[in-house]
């Protein structure tokens, strides 16, 4: 404890820390009290090498030693430690060592980010075709894997799905026959979506064997397999023209080396006439780089970027940013949604995988939650188009289309 004890003595300010070693001794830091924070958070080593282990590299500690039973919580959960941690951190800044060890981390950035077509599909599949039954366990009935939108801070999670899509299509400004790219398109709800509500005609592009099989049977059976086709595509093959593009979830996995080459793809297919949508995480402060055990276990490859990694190489494009929106939050709810699910079905997911990794994607969702609630983590919403008068002049037309498209689908439902 030599090396950490310092380290949390400074860096505790809010809430309170009991820390039961691995030989026995008890450490208490007790910063302020916090509503956020208002209990003391135990938590018990199990490896006398761990606390070193957690000073020096407290990513990798935390997730990989709660992933190997090295670190256990006694009074609370592993989201109660990660966030009396973040509380502090929201108010403090990260502790000047690990600032250092992330500037190193930063000079292998771009090699990190290298991301050609036989590795990006490596790198999807890695996370995208696990079990098909464990993404129906945790996520809403049309598998959205991404930020839901809370119009109600009581709605449940299929409904804030559900108005998210209608979010999207509102900022689109859809229109019956128009032809539609979904860059991303997972399990097919968004593109089924549009295909369904708006009679556009969809393409969807994915990287995942597994969501390029469900999503077309999926089309089939809805009888929208003439409107809506998914195909097994890398973004950087792709040729056709589109009325409308949108990429939910998608930009993450690209990679900071191909931003340019990205957004230089979705000008050359989006009409002159045309909008985009990009939907996707990102940062609210300065590059830095992605979480060390975020990228080993979870996302190879990933890159979380920053609105100013982003607007250049839009810029670059010639097309012009009509609408930026942030809907952190929202994750953080969405992200509140998916833990309660996923516990309420642990016992199901052990049966498919096993405790390492039951215990991999509660730490998982705990981290990203809290990420979005106090840490630099958001969702940014941007719509592109190349001609300026594509959108109307006041921004109050999103709202209204929204809750056009919402009336229409009710009256849909009503009918049908």
């Amino acid at each position: 404890m030599y090396v950490l004890q310092p380290i949390l003595s400074h860096m505790i300010q809010f809430g309170s820390l009991k820390i039961v070693n691995a030989d026995g001794r008890i450490y208490r830091f007790k910063g302020e009290s916090s509503e956020l924070a208002p209990r003391e958070v135990c938590v018990r080593f199990h490896d006398k090498h761990y606390a070193r282990w957690l000073a020096l590299s407290p990513s990798m500690a935390l997730g990989k030693g709660y992933m190997e039973g090295r670190i256990s919580v006694d009074d609370g959960t592993i989201y109660d430690f990660i966030q009396l941690l973040a509380l502090n951190v929201e108010r403090d800044d990260y502790h000047w060592l690990h600032r250092l060890f992330d500037h190193l981390d930063a000079l292998r950035k771009r090699f990190q980010q290298f991301n050609p077509a036989r590795k990006s599909r490596n790198n999807v599949a890695h996370h995208y075709d696990l079990s098909g039954e464990l993404y129906q366990l945790f996520l809403d009935r049309d598998r959205q894997y991404s930020c839901a939108y809370f119009e109600k801070p009581e709605n449940d999670l299929d409904t804030a799905q559900t108005d998210k899509k209608s979010h999207i299509a509102a900022k689109l400004l859809l229109e019956r026959g128009h032809k539609v790219l979904d860059i991303g398109s997972g399990w097919g709800g968004m593109g089924l979506y549009i295909a369904r509500h708006f009679g556009a005609r969809v393409d969807g592009i994915t990287l995942s064997e597994e969501q390029f099989k469900e999503s077309n049977q999926l089309a089939e059976s809805e009888n929208l397999d003439n409107k809506a086709k998914f195909h097994l595509l890398d973004y950087r093959n792709l040729g056709d023209t589109y009325d409308r593009i949108v990429s939910v979830g998608m930009f993450e996995h690209v990679g900071v080396n191909h931003f340019k080459s990205y957004f230089s793809k979705i000008h050359d297919c989006l009409a002159q006439d045309g909008v985009a949508l990009l939907h996707t995480i990102g940062r609210i402060g300065h590059p830095t780089v992605t979480d060390p055990w975020i990228r080993k276990y979870i996302f190879p490859g990933g890159y979380i970027p920053s609105l100013s990694e982003i607007m250049p190489a839009i810029e670059d494009t010639g097309m012009m940013v009509t609408d930026v929106e942030f809907l952190g939050l929202h994750y953080a709810e969405t992200l509140r949604h998916w833990q309660q699910r996923f516990q309420a079905n642990r016992d199901k997911v052990k049966e498919i995988y096993d405790e390492a990794f039951c215990r991999m994607w509660e730490y998982y969702l705990a981290c990203s939650e809290v990420s979005f609630r106090h840490l630099d983590s958001t969702v940014f919403q941007i719509q592109m188009v190349k001609d300026r008068r594509i959108v109307p002049m006041t921004r109050n037309y999103m709202a209204k289309e929204e809750s056009a498209i919402r009336e229409a689908i009710a009256n849909d439902n009503r009918a049908a």
